[in-house]
């Protein structure tokens, strides 16, 4: 089967004084086939948020490519690119507070797409944004208030309404549900679960909780200072984790019963992160392995398929 979208070997650096680079994302291989859900974790700054923005092109790529449908799509958009692709690729951002403008109305956020890319009168772009707002569990007299009007939960329901829209094929859900409340987020992960059946989106879905990304995706990809470590089925990354990097984030998992939780050993993981500035030869997480070898600091390992497991990959020289 083709895949949809394909990053491959995808790089972003940011550029800092004295000629050097932050390698935010460094390498990166990844597939995403349709109507599949892939699942991207990793601690905080390890470079996911980066890497979803540069797929849909709002992050210029240093290196590698992406393409959609065996299309190369642009290093960096012009404003042509970005009308003529976003019809296909869209994105739901983190914050629902900062990513809508507190000058427009709901109405107009949410319809800003269809009007720019649709050619529909006002009158059937407002019928749509109705449409839209019962869809997504809001109301259509939303259409006149401001998103200030809003709780996170409702403010992100316009998000996802406004990347909907255009009905894209292919969406990067940037932790859609790290900043609301716990109460609120098993409705997010619903409504998104029940769009992606109904309109047979391909999602990214980018998160910081493995048991909703086990619960929610296809596959898991893990990753770590910019580079991927992990990738297999969702269950068996979860359940079985190959990389010693995998196997501690998800053993400091918190558990869902209080009890179990408070009885069960702390996992922690000691040394220091390397500086994404400076990365040397051998393996990026070698400093803080407990299983690391001196072939560990010495070689970077590639990622490759786990001996009998052809659908897991691992980045670890312990499988080599």
């Amino acid at each position: 089967m083709t895949p949809l979208v394909v990053a491959d070997q995808l790089s972003k650096f940011f550029p800092l004084s004295r000629g050097r680079k932050l390698h935010a994302v460094d390498g990166v291989t990844l597939t995403v086939h349709e109507r599949e859900i892939v699942g991207l974790v990793g601690e905080s700054g390890s470079g996911k948020s980066t890497f979803g923005k540069a797929v849909v092109g709002l992050h210029p790529k240093t290196s590698g490519q992406v393409r959609y449908r065996g299309e190369t799509l642009p290093q960096r958009y012009s404003a042509a690119d970005f009308q003529r692709h976003a019809k296909t690729m869209q994105m739901i951002f983190q914050d629902p507070y900062s990513s809508l403008n507190p000058r427009m109305t709901v109405g107009e956020i949410v319809g800003e797409g269809l009007k720019l890319h649709s050619g529909l009168s006002g009158a059937d772009v407002r019928d749509s944004v109705a449409g839209w707002l019962r869809r997504v569990g809001l109301e259509p007299d939303h259409m006149s208030r401001y998103p200030h009007e809003f709780s996170g939960g409702q403010r992100q329901r316009i998000g996802i309404a406004r990347a909907l829209i255009l009905e894209p094929e292919f969406v990067v859900c940037d932790e859609p549900i790290s900043a609301l409340d716990v109460s609120v987020q098993a409705q997010v992960v619903n409504l998104l679960e029940e769009l992606q059946a109904s309109m047979g989106l391909s999602l990214l879905f980018i998160a910081h909780d493995l048991s909703m990304v086990r619960y929610v995706s296809n596959r898991m990809a893990v990753m770590y200072l910019g580079g991927l470590v992990e990738i297999g089925p969702s269950t068996d990354v979860f359940f079985e984790p190959a990389h010693p990097y995998t196997r501690i984030l998800i053993a400091s998992n918190p558990e869902p019963d209080p009890d179990s939780e408070r009885k069960r050993p702390s996992t922690t993981i000691t040394g220091e992160v390397p500086s994404p500035i400076d990365i040397g030869a051998g393996c990026r997480f070698a400093g803080r392995c407990p299983q690391a070898m001196s072939v560990c600091r010495s070689e970077t390992p590639a990622l490759l398929p786990l001996k009998d497991h052809p659908d897991r990959q691992v980045a670890c020289h312990l499988f080599a």
